[in-house]
């Protein structure tokens, strides 16, 4: 059967499957405790976060997941992603390419995106999860982005990647 079936419950039902229900060849699930991960600087002036999840030699394809803790006046300019993410407003106001999101807001940035201009004067904390881009294919950057030892100037950031 196509891959290319509409997605609705009339088409989900006739699907068929060769899959066993615990097919021993699949990869774990994995958990993680925000508790278990150490803070880290992260590239944006007034950004840690706690990825409990990012991409590594052996799985490549694991998102960025985690939060972001942001102090009061932490901001970034406009910058181009070629992945794919969503952030769920946990705690806090900020302001995003213009519009204010407030605890409760959840943010789909589709692939190729520029992500807007972002302002907090409360501080707070967002949930994110970055993954590849279904149309470009590029995938979420940790090292270097999110694990900084010292944050670099914003002009010096790249804003293009």
């Amino acid at each position: 059967m196509s891959k290319d079936i509409p997605d609705n419950a009339t088409a989900n039902a006739a699907l068929t499957t060769l899959r066993e229900a615990s097919r021993k060849d699949h990869l774990p699930w994995q958990v993680r405790h925000v508790d278990e991960i150490d803070w880290e600087t992260i590239r944006w002036p007034g950004e840690t976060g706690k990825m409990l999840f990012h991409p590594r030699p052996e799985n490549p394809t694991e998102p960025n997941a985690g939060i972001l803790r942001l102090e009061p006046g932490a901001w970034h300019p406009e910058h181009y992603h070629g992945f794919a993410q969503v952030w769920y407003v946990l705690k806090g106001e900020f302001t995003i390419g213009g519009k204010r999101c407030t605890p409760g807001s959840m943010l789909f940035h589709p692939d190729p995106h520029f992500e807007g201009e972002f302002h907090t004067e409360s501080g707070g904390e967002i949930l994110i999860v970055q993954y590849p881009g279904p149309t470009t294919g590029e995938r979420p950057i940790y090292a270097g982005r999110f694990d900084m030892e010292e944050r670099k100037a914003v002009a010096d950031e790249r804003v293009d990647l």
